[in-house]
């Protein structure tokens, strides 16, 4: 499973974004399924406009289950505010954060991102132990 951030769904589902030719042939590579979490759903939609046909595509990806979507649950939602707190200084965000708490919850460190920076930073909790994402490039 790959969680994926928001700027690869943006640059997927809109052909002016820079980085479109390259997360569309990113996605044709990949074959594990994908998955992310409603703040970062929220934030392509703002960034893609409500009444765009990115938007409209988006949703589609959605409804045909080419992209799954995680729904944190009152645990989730502590340890994301947790997170926000621990890495204020990169500054994390909700939707980070959301990433992350996910990729616990999941077991999986794979994140499909074009925000390379903030995810070297970020560790996923293993028990006791840190372990680094598994960027998608």
């Amino acid at each position: 499973m790959i969680l994926v951030d928001t700027g690869p769904l943006v640059a997927l589902f809109d052909p002016a974004d820079e980085a479109h030719t390259r997360c569309v042939r990113r996605l044709r590579e990949i074959e594990q399924p994908l998955l992310t979490t409603m703040p970062v759903l929220t934030e392509a939609f703002y960034m893609l406009t409500p009444d765009s046909l990115g938007s409209q595509r988006l949703m589609d990806f959605i409804a045909d289950r080419g992209l799954g979507v995680w729904f944190a649950g009152d645990d989730a939602i502590e340890r994301v505010f947790e997170l926000m707190r621990r890495y204020h200084d990169v500054p994390m965000d909700f939707a980070d954060a959301s990433l992350v708490a996910a990729a616990e919850a999941l077991g999986t460190r794979k994140v499909f991102t074009i925000d390379r920076n903030d995810f070297t930073v970020y560790r996923v909790r293993r028990g006791h132990r840190q372990l680094a994402f598994e960027m998608i490039p």
